[in-house]
């Protein structure tokens, strides 16, 4: 025979509250606070974020980070929402720095790309190299990637390797990463955007072994002590990707 259990009124406003209690906290735990992160990049750049947490309390936590997944390229807009807390094995944890990994796709096959990084620093306190936040609209941190090329093998095969630094107000090219400083408490539920460009025009890797012509640039012969052209210069030939013989880059010949 089923038994039936009867509850008092009393009894039922209590469960009501205890349910009520476990919705408010389901809730709660569900809008953790966030920030949203998009950038604005050339076609053939995909970027991945990865966001470092620490202990919130000073307890002795290790450290973790999350990995974003990397969306594939072409797709636009880029955007990701970045947990402002988390929790790692009970401990309480908040985001302390999220580094932005690039990637440049410059040639035809998989592996005809290059790795860069940026990065986004998170600040309890207010510093001079915290940016405020607009009145409207998103925090954005310009950027310049540059690609550089040079040879390698015996057979000198052009590579291309990305450089990408943060550009100040005027758009002048700095020594840094791209990205900046941010204050924790003015983050919840803001975007923060990084606008990357492509330098019009590339660069040789190692400066010193290339000399510019008006036809294009021409590598030296070098000496195993200075690494650079000589006075009068002797030019060597190079291969492209492709494996064409050529004698100036990006031309080929003159």
């Amino acid at each position: 025979m089923m038994h039936v259990r009867h509850f008092t009124p009393h009894c039922l406003r209590v469960l009501f509250v205890s349910a009520m209690a476990l919705v408010v906290s389901g809730c709660s735990m569900a809008q953790t606070e966030s920030f949203t992160f998009q950038a604005d990049m050339p076609e053939n750049f995909t970027v991945r974020p990865m966001a470092y947490y620490d202990s919130a309390s000073g307890e002795a936590c290790s450290g973790h980070n999350l990995i974003q997944s990397e969306q594939p390229k072409g797709v636009r807009p880029v955007e990701f929402k970045l947990p402002l807390t988390d929790t790692a094995k009970g401990c309480s944890m908040v985001l302390t720095k999220v580094v932005l990994h690039i990637k440049g796709q410059w040639g035809k096959r998989e592996l005809d790309m290059s790795l860069q990084t940026a990065g986004l620093s998170i600040h309890d306190e207010p510093s001079e190299s915290v940016r405020p936040f607009p009145e409207s609209g998103p925090l954005v941190f310009q950027g310049q990637c540059q690609w550089l090329f040079r040879t390698v093998g015996s057979k000198r095969f052009i590579r291309k390797i990305l450089q990408c630094r943060a550009l100040d107000a005027n758009g002048v090219v700095q020594k840094s990463l791209a990205g900046g400083a941010l204050q924790r408490d003015q983050l919840a539920g803001k975007t923060v955007k990084l606008v990357l460009t492509e330098a019009k025009e590339e660069k040789p890797y190692f400066g010193r072994s290339w000399l510019e012509t008006p036809n294009g640039w021409k590598p030296c012969v070098e000496t195993k002590d200075t690494f650079r052209c000589q006075t009068p210069p002797s030019f060597t030939d190079f291969k492209m990707p492709d494996g064409r013989d050529c004698t100036v880059y990006p031309n080929c010949t003159e």
